[in-house]
């Protein structure tokens, strides 16, 4: 992997400016679009945005497991920090 400049995980962010990434958040949801903007918070900033919700349900009677996957996209949106638990940047 060529040398980018990364010596902490800020960099990698910074690096992703204006690219698509995946974006995993609290409550069973991902982002996936492109980043705009990003704060020490980890508030971001994206475009062009496909949310997708998984929402597992268990039966009672069986105890057998389904997931419910819901789709929805969004021109602009803002993601408060507190609930990202990963960015996965492009690849490099």
């Amino acid at each position: 992997m060529p040398d980018l400049g990364v010596t902490e995980p800020f960099d990698l962010i910074r690096l992703s400016i204006s690219e698509r990434v995946l974006v995993k958040l609290r409550g069973d949801r991902e982002l996936r679009g492109v980043l705009h903007a990003y704060d020490g918070h980890m508030n971001l900033i994206m475009g062009d945005v496909e949310e997708t919700i998984y929402d597992v349900q268990v039966a009672e009677d069986t105890g057998a497991e389904s997931v419910k996957i819901s789709k929805r996209n969004a021109e602009m949106m803002f993601v408060r920090g507190d609930g990202v638990i990963l960015v996965s940047p492009p690849r490099i």
